[in-house]
């Protein structure tokens, strides 16, 4: 992962909140630190899962 689309993902995540607290609209993201520690955990989870190189093909179980 590059630096510069870290970046670039961070300022669209500051003007997108901005606009969304400008406009007086509720984000659509938990506001509280359990909410975003448990955002942070399914990422922990998921990168879990492909580190260890294990997982089931979904479509292909279900026939699609």
């Amino acid at each position: 992962m590059s630096t510069q689309l870290t970046v670039l993902a961070l300022l669209t995540g500051v003007v997108t909140g901005a606009l969304f607290r400008f406009l007086n609209v509720p984000i659509p993201a938990p506001p509280e630190i359990p909410g975003i520690i448990g955002i942070v955990g399914i990422y922990v989870g998921y990168k879990l899962i492909e580190y260890l190189d294990i997982g089931v093909d979904l479509l292909e179980l279900l026939g699609a």
